[in-house]
């Protein structure tokens, strides 16, 4: 999936999240992170912290990848 915004973000994490039968709650007490905070994430909130998110994405199997726009 080609993540353009934190929408497109969000909307990755929260399918692998249920992919994986994962609660918010879990998530939460697994990473110590706030409910709040995977529920912005998760919705597109633009405040949420990046190392977070990363860490999140990671978390879940995901692999987060930068690359120039042309090249994969």
């Amino acid at each position: 999936m080609l993540v353009n915004d934190v929408t497109d973000f969000g909307k990755a994490l929260k399918a692998r999240r249920k992919e994986l039968g994962y609660t918010q709650r879990y998530i939460s007490e697994y990473t110590g992170f706030s409910i709040s905070f995977i529920s912005d994430l998760e919705n597109g909130k633009s405040t949420a912290e990046l190392g977070k998110a990363i860490y999140l994405a990671n978390m879940l199997g995901l692999d987060v990848a930068i690359n120039a726009r042309g090249r994969k």
